[in-house]
């Protein structure tokens, strides 16, 4: 799968997307990010509080203990603000 990172989780991770093949203990796009976070010191720092975090599923917007089976792509970023 997919997975697209934006503003400072990109920055911080140091890459825009990855592909990535999680095992099949990792269901929810939680436990991806819990997973993802171990990958290197950039993913650690991006991805350590997922209160900070917003995702999106296959280009939806989604909590984020939604089930990622399935899934194309898997979006992370920060909240959004409008203005």
């Amino acid at each position: 799968m997919r997975v697209l990172y934006f503003a400072w989780v990109r920055e911080r991770i140091g890459s825009a997307e990855e592909e990535v093949d999680p095992p099949p203990e990792v269901d929810t796009i939680a436990a991806l990010i819990s997973w993802l976070a171990v990958r290197s010191a950039g993913h650690a720092a991006a991805l350590a509080d997922c209160d900070r975090l917003r995702a999106a599923r296959d280009e939806e917007f989604v909590p984020l203990q939604t089930a990622i089976a399935g899934a194309r792509e898997i979006a992370i970023f920060p909240p959004v603000t409008g203005g």
